[in-house]
């Protein structure tokens, strides 16, 4: 099992079963407050601090729906790399992420479709180290490593 954070454009002869790939991302509020303004999603306990301070929660919570549009970036764009495409994602949303925290994003291929070229993955997002979100996946990747 191999960790990989290079930019690296990964066709489906370069994937392996076991690939796996991090990457990080900070969520500010500047974020979740664009995110709100460009969908329309402006819950409160996404946009207003202090109705989130009375939630269960106690403070601003990362629009799900924005967790999953950093994990598009990932598959789209750094693993395995420009021009893959996502065809299907199942996601389950574990536990919420607080406005202005790190997320660490995870991808590992767990089977390879040699009748079509697709990939299976796993997704696994973190936030303190406890994971706020799992998912798996079929792509396409990219078919030109030059992509």
């Amino acid at each position: 099992m191999s960790t990989d954070q290079s930019k690296t454009v990964r066709t489906y002869d370069d994937l392996a079963v076991g690939d796996l790939y991090r990457a990080t991302r900070f969520i500010s509020e500047q974020d979740v407050l664009a995110f709100a303004e460009i969908t329309g999603d402006d819950n409160p306990i996404h946009t207003d601090e202090q109705y989130a301070r009375e939630s269960q929660f106690g403070h601003r919570i990362v629009h799900g729906v924005l967790l999953l549009g950093i994990v598009s970036k990932v598959l789209g764009r750094d693993y395995p790399g420009p021009g893959s495409i996502a065809i299907s994602l199942n996601s389950r949303f574990l536990r919420p992420v607080p406005v202005n925290s790190e997320i660490t994003i995870e991808y590992k291929v767990t089977e390879k479709l040699a009748k079509h070229q697709h990939v299976k993955g796993r997704i696994c997002v973190y936030h303190d180290s406890k994971r706020v979100l799992v998912g798996e996946t079929i792509l396409i990747p990219p078919r030109d490593s030059a992509a």
